[in-house]
């Protein structure tokens, strides 16, 4: 369920929270085995908000606290100042409001997690190929920004690699052309791209620092992967401003 989290700390009265699933536990059933958080790709509704609930219990937050983004491989990014509001399309969510989480889904896509302690202001992003492309990670930097953010810190999260991810020629001359480090070569030798690269160079570019946690989905049996299966999953990345009373200013 919870396959990773850290917790950031600094002199201000906030903390951050980080986390990311994988597919293991919860009650869906084939071909969503297990922790399935995505309500968009099949599963029994009332599976999904059995595991949405349990998420919110592992991330300490009442279930309507968690915001789940439209996501449409854009470049968009859209402030979240509570509960219940409207959710338009867009591939980054902020917000400066604690114990408000914003979640990413992702079944190969790279999801990130950015956070300034300090400023009190976080972010998740919905990185795929198109969206790597069109700089929605540096769209929601510059948002970020504008919210106070002064030194973000990001954390990417497991995606699939470049070796397995094989495209045309002309896709990935596209995206090496937005990323240099994002040009690669699959297991057999074709054109591939490794969206998580060109989002880590992206985000060194903008001298973000990068806590980069390993795993591919297409080769990891823990975590959902479109193109592995098709009709599968999706797992998330979580962040959480949350305050701390009585820390050091």
């Amino acid at each position: 369920m919870i396959a990773w989290h850290e917790r950031w700390t600094g002199s201000s009265d906030h903390a951050v929270d980080l986390y990311l699933t994988n597919a293991e536990g919860g009650v869906s059933q084939a071909p969503y085995d297990g922790f399935n958080l995505g309500g968009h790709v099949g599963d029994d509704p009332a599976s999904v908000e059995t595991n949405r609930r349990t998420l919110a219990d592992a991330v300490d937050v009442e279930t309507d606290r968690i915001v789940w983004m439209n996501q449409v491989h854009g470049d968009q990014a859209w402030v979240a100042r509570g509960p219940g509001e409207d959710v338009p399309p867009g591939d980054g969510v902020l917000t400066t409001t604690p114990d408000l989480a914003l979640a990413v889904l992702v079944a190969d896509c790279t999801p990130v997690l950015l956070a300034d302690v300090e400023s009190g202001v976080v972010a998740a992003v919905h990185a795929g190929r198109p969206g790597m492309v069109k700089g929605v990670v540096p769209a929601t930097l510059s948002r970020m920004r504008e919210l106070g953010a002064v030194a973000p810190r990001a954390v990417v999260g497991p995606s699939v690699c470049g070796r397995c991810y094989e495209v045309p020629a002309d896709m990935r001359d596209e995206a090496a052309h937005e990323a240099p480090s994002s040009r690669t070569v699959s297991w057999t030798g074709t054109p591939a791209i490794d969206v998580a690269a060109g989002v880590v160079e992206q985000l060194k570019q903008a001298k973000v620092p990068v806590t980069w946690v390993p795993g591919c989905t297409r080769e990891r049996d823990d975590l959902y992967s479109y193109r592995g299966q098709r009709q599968t999953g999706r797992f998330a990345g979580v962040v959480v401003l949350r305050s701390v009373p009585g820390a050091p200013k």
